[in-house]
Formats: structure tokens, C-alpha cells, sequence
């Protein structure tokens, strides 16, 4: 008896494989529905002169969710034979119903992806409902793997290499309309009737039917590897590979090989091929990083993890913001989008609509890429409210704060939008660096008062630092964290401190490697070797985009501050090679020059005045250039733990990856120190601190760690 597929055979002789696992909302190739599909493979094969035809359907309201990454996470090297066995076992069973000599059709009734689209490439028709919310493809790159399951092998024999890279490489998912014109689905349905008649239809009209690569005559569309068209491009593609992925992530680089050396050979061994790489990243340790903290810590912060329990849900209706700049503007659209009415306040109409045009803007962009209509964008529009008067806060259910980084600035708007508030509207500040315990003395009810911190872009950035003031509630924690969720973005949740944790671990990163510069290291360098460590952008460009003249207002504000509190504060060797530079004139991006010249109309490039300024001629070894960069955040990230600032390991990794871009690879800052192994990272931190600084001392909870063998784990 099968307890994940149900074999059910109409009377028109089409046996129906009901994929429907038992105590679960979603079909998922574990173990279970693995042996089942042998079961019915085993089945079909027995009874084949009786079945007119397959119907691979679902019944849950998604077709089928993908592989069981709870058992792939667990798959040891040790265990990698064993692994490849289950894997080529369940490949043989899907290729033995595709050669079955009948007709196999996919009823798509809701997204398939990973081994759920897999199964519906193994069918000779794909058959979707014609619902723009529902997905299909391959993103199992994005967790550090590639499509075991024959993914990469049909996919390529489907729509050449060429047309299949970037679906692999890059995981994209598609709608079933985009799908269609790519030819990986057959036909669209109306709805689930549809669905299912349009596949006896099929059936009936192609009693012989067979894969492309399984017909005498098949031509690899493109051309093999080794034809004239196909070749040169090829001879190229690792190398362009190698420069985006920068060596740090090897799924894209295995699925590029399995697809390459799985054209040239026939179907079975291309499938081997396939397993093989698959197996490969698996056991791997880039893929558990990224398993684990994209997948489970991810889901779990999504599923509530950090929201305080036994509060009511209430949806935010009506958000007021104050500030129209770049980062309210930001806000504004992310609300507004998501279908919450929002009141734009600035101290000028021509600002508060210069606020709502940045809505404008977006929506235009999206309109000319047919990715809405001029009704919904009418629509999103219809909901921001630009003005000047207070007054219009009323009956906001949140507010949220988004002036200037100054503290007196931020207490009067706070107490002119209070007056207008009523007692439960929650008011958030998007401030980056400023405590909110401080910022609450500005409020008459500080438990309602909250950081909400939004990254910029913030129609791009996903992330969204919640910081808890001392005395916010937990009722007003519960409504911002439902908030973030409601206008789809990922909240972590924080503690107050100075800089909170994204912005005190990002400035350690760009303070190492203006350092770096200051001790005579090559600029290139240093840029090349963030990012070969896996940062998306160098520390001096980065510099360059916050801004020279910010990141010194920063510091002595900070001086100020730790005087008037009676603390003693430490100086970084960063501040003498940002001083010299806003000296030069050489402020950053926005004043056109900083470390990087910036042309009009030209490429950035680093300034050639740097070596005049700093020497470069120092000789570190790129491994210590890598590590500094990566160490120092890590560090701080523990520091971050040690002063209760971070409570969630699960905070911190997703934190520092979609916050301030740490290294991908690693799954997040204290993931990093995990795969290092903690007394390995504890050592190599001290030999850092001898030769670099004492910054780069491990802190006591780390050794402490590392000495009882513990892990960073939630």
C-alpha cells in the first residue's frame, strides 16, 4: 500500500498517479514517496498492455513542493555511494514511465519546482492551470545544489544549452504563460476541469507519443558541444562563469559541467553524469551552509520564529511616513504596493510628491516590462497621500519615521505626529545608527515605540532590522514584525546598542579595508579580494557609496555621544586614511570622486591618486586579505551575541547575508565560524589579532565555545 501516490486506473484505461502525502500540505520526494514510486512504476510496467495512458496529478494546492531537503541536509560524505544509489534508483523508475511506450502527461494544478518540476519534465505533455501566482522551475542552485533528479539532462536535450543555462544556473522561476512561449509547458487550462480533460485529450490524440531525445532523428537544438555555432561560446562560458561566481559557489560551475559533458553523451550516461555532480554538492559544505540558513532559518523567521506568542494578528491599513527622501520614498512604495494606504508627510508639498513620484517611476518601469497594467498601477498610486499637515497621520496604525540622522530633528517630528496619534498606533524610526532608547525619551508612550530599519534600495532590499528599545512591548514587536511580513520582507529582530548589529558589522567591514589601503595594500586588491572572498562589493567601493563625509559625521557623533556617557572611545586606523581622503577633496560617489574616480558617462574606476597617497606596494598574501574582511565581521557579529544584542543565531546569519551582503556561500556570519569550526576560527582569530590589531581578539563567549566544542545554533 502506497501512503504518497495513489494509483487510481478510469474506465477509459488512464491511470491516474494521485500524488497526495500523507500528513503533509505539500508533496515532497522523501523516502516515502520514493518507494511508492517504485511501487507504481513497478505497476505501470506490470500492467502496461492495459493503460491507455499516465496522468500525473496532485492533490494538494500545490503540484509538488520538491526534494526532501531535511534528508539532503543530513547526507554525509560518508554516505555519499549510498546516496548516489537512491538517487540513480529513483532516475531509472522515472525513465522506465517515460519509455513506457504510452502517453504520460503533467497536470500542473499549482507550483512545481525542483523534483516536482523534474517529474513534469519526465512527462511527454505539461499541462498548467493559467494562474500568473503559480511557479515553475529549477532554484535548486540557489541552496548550493543542481537539479539531481534529471533536471539538468532534459532541460538541455528540451531547449538546447544555450536556452537552458540560464534556467539552471540561475534558478529562475517562470509563470505558466512565460513557460509556454519557452516551450516547457504544452498548453494552459482554464481551471482544474480543464485541466484534466485537455490531458485525456492528449492522451486519446497520442497514443504513441515519446520524448524529443527518445525519436529517431533528434537533433540537440543549438547543436552539440562540439558544432561550429556552439563551441567558441563554450570555450569562453567557464570563464565568464568563474567571474561571476568568483570560485566561491560550485553549483553553477557542476551544473555547467553535467550540462556540457551530458550533451555529448547518450541519455543514460548524461543522467549519471547528472548524479554524480549532484552527489558531489551534496555532500558538500557549501550546500549545508546555504541549506541551512536559506531554507530552514529562513522559513522559520517567516513562520514567526522571533514574534512574541499569544498576541492578535492586525493588519497594517494605513502607514504614515515622515520623510519623502530616498528612504521614506522607498517605504512609501513598499506599502503602497502591498495594498496599504500610506500618507507621505514632508516639510514641502514639492518634497512629499517628489516622494510619491519614486512610486511613479518604478511603476513605469514595470509597466514598459508588462509587469503590470495601468489599472493596478493607477491603483498603487491612488494610495499615497503626499502632504504637509500632521493632521493627516490620523488614523494611521503605524508610523514610521524617516528624517535625517539627528536627534533633535527626530524628537519634534516624533511628538508633532504623536499629538495626532492615537493611544495603540505604533511609531517606528527608521534610524540606522542611533539607540531607540534614546529616541523614546522624544515619545509620551515609548512601549509603542520601535526601530523599523530599512536598507536602501528599499524597493530592492529584502531585509528589514527590528529593534527592540528597552522598554518597547511585546505587542508593539508582534504588529512590526507582522508589518514587515505584510509588505514581504524578511524582519530579524535585535536588541539596542549603538549601530544595532547590521550597521556595526558592516562598518567593520569597510573600516578593515580603508585600513588596509592606510597600510599600504594595493587598492585592486583589496576590492578583488572581498570580492573573491564573496562580498558583492569591495570595501572601498562601498566607502564610496556611503559616503566619506557621512561615515566621519558618524564617528564624531559617536566621539560625542561615548563622552557624554562617560565612555572611553577607540579610535580606528580607518579614520586617518578617511580624514586624508575628505581632505583631498575625495568625499565618495555622490561629490563624483572618492576612492573610485567616477567619469561621466564612463565606468567607475579606482582613483590612480591612491597610490600617490598610500603607497600600495605592501605584500599580503590574499588569504589574509580575504580573511581580515570576513574575520572582522564575524567577530563583531559574536560581540553582537556576547552583549545580547543578537538573541537568534537565525537572525544574525540571514542578518548579515541580506543586510549588509556577507559572504553567501558561508550562510551568514556565525554559519561562517560553524564550517570554519570554532577552535580553528578561535586560533586563526589570534594570529590575526598578533599581526593586524587587537580588534580581531576573539571574544570570551567564542573561546568558551570553542573549548566546550559547541556550534552556533538556534
Amino acid at each position: 500500500m502506497t501512503t504518497s501516490i495513489r494509483y487510481e486506473k478510469d474506465d477509459n484505461s488512464i491511470v491516474h498517479l494521485i500524488m497526495d502525502r500523507q500528513n503533509g500540505s505539500a508533496n515532497v520526494m522523501d523516502e516515502a514517496f520514493q518507494n511508492d514510486f517504485k511501487l507504481v512504476t513497478a505497476r505501470l510496467v506490470t500492467e502496461a498492455e492495459d493503460v491507455k495512458g499516465v496522468i500525473f496529478r496532485s492533490a494538494k494546492k500545490t503540484f509538488f513542493a520538491g526534494g526532501d531537503l531535511n534528508s539532503i541536509y543530513q547526507v554525509t560524505p560518508e554516505q555519499g555511494e549510498e546516496f548516489f544509489n537512491m538517487v540513480e534508483t529513483m532516475k531509472a523508475n522515472m525513465r522506465r514511465i517515460e519509455t513506457l511506450g504510452k502517453p504520460v502527461v503533467a497536470a500542473i494544478n499549482g507550483a512545481a519546482l525542483g523534483g516536482g518540476w523534474e517529474i513534469c519534465l519526465m512527462c511527454h505533455h505539461r499541462i498548467a492551470l493559467d494562474d500568473e501566482r503559480l511557479r515553475v522551475g529549477l532554484p535548486e542552485v540557489t541552496l548550493g545544489l543542481l537539479p539531481g533528479g534529471g533536471g539538468v539532462v532534459r532541460t538541455v536535450r528540451m531547449l538546447g544549452l544555450e536556452a537552458a543555462f540560464p534556467l539552471l544556473m540561475e534558478g529562475k522561476q517562470m509563470s505558466p504563460s512565460k513557460a509556454l512561449k519557452a516551450g516547457l509547458i504544452s498548453e494552459l487550462a482554464s481551471d482544474a476541469d480543464d485541466l484534466l480533460a485537455k490531458a485525456v485529450a492528449y492522451i486519446d490524440a497520442n497514443p504513441k507519443a515519446a520524448q524529443p531525445w527518445d525519436q529517431k532523428g533528434y537533433r540537440m537544438p543549438g547543436g552539440k558541444p562540439s558544432s561550429p555555432a556552439l563551441a567558441p561560446k563554450l570555450s569562453i562560458a567557464p570563464a565568464m562563469l568563474k567571474d561571476k561566481t568568483k570560485g566561491c559557489f560550485p553549483a553553477p560551475e557542476a551544473i555547467m559541467s553535467a550540462a556540457v559533458e551530458g550533451a555529448q553523451v547518450d541519455f543514460e550516461t548524461a543522467t549519471r553524469i547528472e548524479s554524480r555532480y549532484f552527489t558531489k554538492l551534496v555532500t558538500g559544505q557549501v550546500s549545508k551552509n546555504m541549506i541551512g540558513t536559506f531554507w530552514f532559518q529562513l522559513n522559520e523567521i517567516k513562520a514567526g520564529a522571533r514574534r512574541p506568542e499569544g498576541i492578535e494578528q492586525k493588519p497594517v491599513k494605513k502607514v504614515g511616513i515622515l520623510g519623502a527622501g530616498m528612504m521614506g520614498a522607498g517605504i512609501a512604495w513598499s506599502c503602497a504596493s502591498k495594498g496599504i494606504d500610506v500618507v507621505l508627510k514632508d516639510v514641502s508639498q514639492e518634497a512629499a510628491e517628489k516622494g510619491k513620484a519614486y512610486s511613479e517611476s518604478l511603476l513605469k518601469k514595470r509597466l514598459s516590462r508588462g509587469r503590470t497594467t495601468p489599472e493596478k498601477s493607477e491603483a498603487i498610486l491612488s494610495r499615497i497621500q503626499p502632504t504637509t499637515e500632521a493632521s493627516d497621520l490620523a488614523g494611521c496604525d503605524l508610523v514610521i519615521e524617516a528624517v535625517f540622522e539627528n536627534r533633535d530633528l527626530k524628537a519634534r517630528v516624533t511628538q508633532e505626529a504623536e499629538a495626532q496619534l492615537e493611544s495603540s498606533t505604533v511609531f517606528a524610526s527608521n534610524t540606522s545608527t542611533l539607540p531607540i532608547t534614546g529616541l523614546a525619551q522624544a515619545s509620551e508612550r515609548p512601549d509603542n515605540f520601535i526601530g523599523l530599519h530599512f536598507f536602501s534600495p528599499v524597493d530592492k532590499m529584502p531585509l528589514v532590522e527590528i529593534i527592540c528599545g528597552e522598554q518597547t512591548s511585546d505587542e508593539t514587536l508582534a504588529r512590526s514584525y507582522d508589518f514587515v511580513l505584510q509588505i514581504a520582507k524578511t524582519p530579524i529582530v535585535v536588541n539596542d546598542s549603538r549601530g544595532f548589529f547590521t550597521s556595526r558589522v558592516f562598518g567593520t567591514f569597510l573600516n578593515e579595508g580603508v585600513a588596509m589601503l592606510g597600510e599600504g595594500v594595493p587598492a585592486a586588491a583589496i576590492e578583488n579580494g572581498a570580492l573573491l572572498a564573496g562580498m558583492p562589493i569591495g570595501p572601498l567601493g562601498v566607502a564610496d557609496e556611503v559616503s566619506l563625509e557621512l561615515t566621519a559625521k558618524i564617528r564624531n557623533q559617536t566621539i560625542k555621544d561615548m563622552e557624554a556617557e562617560g565612555k572611553e572611545y577607540t579610535s580606528h586606523p580607518a579614520e586617518a586614511v578617511i580624514d586624508r581622503m575628505l581632505g583631498a577633496n575625495r568625499a565618495g560617489k555622490a561629490t563624483g570622486a572618492g576612492f573610485y574616480e567616477y567619469p561621466q558617462g564612463g565606468k567607475k574606476h579606482l582613483s590612480p591618486e591612491l597610490k600617490a597617497m598610500f603607497g600600495g606596494e605592501a605584500d599580503m598574501s590574499l588569504k589574509d586579505i580575504k580573511e581580515r574582511l570576513l574575520f572582522i565581521q564575524a567577530v563583531e557579529t559574536v560581540r553582537c551575541f556576547e552583549e545580547n544584542v543578537l538573541t537568534s543565531v537565525r537572525d544574525a546569519n540571514i542578518g548579515s547575508i541580506f543586510g549588509i551582503g556577507f559572504a553567501a556561500w558561508s550562510g551568514g556570519a556565525l554559519q561562517y565560524i560553524n564550517q570554519y569550526g570554532l577552535p580553528a576560527f578561535v586560533a586563526r582569530a589570534g594570529e590575526l589579532t598578533e599581526k593586524y590589531g587587537e580588534r580581531f581578539t576573539p571574544p570570551k563567549l567564542l573561546v568558551e565555545m570553542a573549548e566546550k566544542g559547541e556550534t552556533f545554533k538556534d
